[in-house]
């Protein structure tokens, strides 16, 4: 390899090594996928469909994505799946343009409440796109009977749900319901749940939603890419012709091959056990920080919200570069109702489902609490906290080993 690069990962698999990793929408392959994602498909160009390419050769990569698609649909119990979105983010433009081909108004969650950049952020294409209206949490949850009151009032052509930062169970059924009332489509971007869904420890979307999308690296451990879900045939041809020819060229078949990969780990009891896992080290780790006087959110899965800036006095921004500085990552966000800017914030998210894959414990996990809040409340200083790490992830898998 080119020595250059090759100083510089292995100076990321040392960091990856010696930290603890919070940050809720990361996690670690396995050997298996990141074989895929670096093997030989990565040569083949295969603009098209499995069956309708435009380019000859296509057959042993043709069986590859029906491969995917077909464990994509096994694992999420559903009829139809596209594995061509290069990311979260394009999955969620191709289903936009799919149910949506002339624009329209979509009712989507404040973004500064938890919702992603391409649910309506003016930074974001969807924004430019389509016209978005807002419902806020109520006392950081979901309130059912306000987003009802407000998708009658507006009237949306699509209702979203699913979240960056929302560490509460999501009714799809009553989202379904107010869709229907209303006469509105419904979609749900997955993408941090995506693993607790494929678990069957959070309930799934794919009976309510006329269309899924999700990203397959989060709580999925796949490789970085979009997926799109639909029941309905009429629907995976919009959604398919969304994706190409109109949003993107060449599948990367390499990547497609490590999602097939990864739908066929999700789909053991092994991995229902790692999810089952990451919840008991999510609540605990929260828990302890409640107990030791932190302000933080509930949780029903994988990531809790910590109010930093009323329990420390300090801003995400500068709890995320603390802590960074003694190995441990995370990264700033929005709380509800929050009074700073996106760059600042009064919040931290911190996730268990890198650490969880690593092998990360209940009581491990409560040491990780102990250490942030010791640390953030100037208990203990840089050295003793670096040590507290050290010793911690010493106990843990290697990344090269995973």
């Amino acid at each position: 390899m080119d020595n250059e690069l090759n100083r510089l990962i292995l100076l990321e698999q040392e960091r990856q090594n010696n930290g603890i990793e919070l940050i809720a929408s990361e996690n670690y392959a396995s050997k298996d996928v990141r074989s895929a994602c670096g093997s030989i498909l990565t040569n083949k160009y295969a603009e098209g469909f499995p069956g309708h390419r435009y380019y000859g050769g296509c057959e042993v990569v043709d069986e590859i994505e029906n491969l995917a698609i077909n464990r994509a649909c096994e694992l999420f119990g559903c009829k139809f799946a596209n594995v061509q979105p290069h990311s979260g983010s394009q999955a969620n433009a191709a289903a936009y343009r799919a149910l949506l081909p002339d624009g329209g108004k979509i009712l989507s969650l404040v973004l500064n409440d938890g919702g992603h950049l391409t649910h309506g952020s003016p930074v974001s294409f969807s924004s430019h796109l389509y016209t978005f209206v807002h419902y806020p949490l109520k006392d950081g949850h979901l309130d059912y009977e306000e987003i009802e009151r407000i998708a009658l009032e507006e009237k949306p052509d699509l209702i979203m749900a699913g979240y960056s930062s929302y560490p509460y169970t999501i009714d799809f059924r009553r989202f379904r319901e107010i869709a229907d009332k209303v006469n509105a489509l419904f979609m749900v971007d997955m993408a941090h749940i995506a693993g607790l869904v494929a678990a069957g420890l959070h309930p799934s979307p794919v009976p309510y939603a006329d269309v899924v999308t999700s990203t397959t690296h989060k709580t999925l451990r796949g490789p970085r890419g979009g997926l799109i879900l639909t029941n309905s045939e009429e629907m995976i041809k919009k959604i398919n012709s969304a994706i190409f020819p109109y949003y993107q060229g060449g599948p990367l078949e390499h990547i497609i091959g490590a999602k097939a990969t990864c739908f066929k780990e999700t789909l053991t009891p092994e991995f229902k056990e790692y999810i089952k896992q990451v919840l008991v080290n999510t609540k605990a780790c929260a828990d302890k920080l409640a107990e030791l006087g932190a302000l933080v959110s509930g949780t029903d899965n994988h990531l809790f919200l910590v109010n930093v800036l009323d329990t420390y006095g300090i801003t995400g921004k500068d709890a995320q570069l603390a802590l960074e500085d003694i190995g441990i990552t995370t990264n700033k966000n929005m709380i509800p109702n929050d009074t700073l800017t996106p760059g600042k914030t009064s919040g931290l998210r911190i996730g268990f489902a890198a650490v969880t894959t690593r092998g990360c414990t209940k009581a491990q996990a409560e040491e990780v609490a102990i250490i942030i809040h010791k640390y953030l409340s100037k208990e203990i200083d840089d050295k003793k906290a670096r040590e507290l790490v050290s010793n911690l992830v010493s106990n843990w898998k290697q990344i090269q080993d995973i």
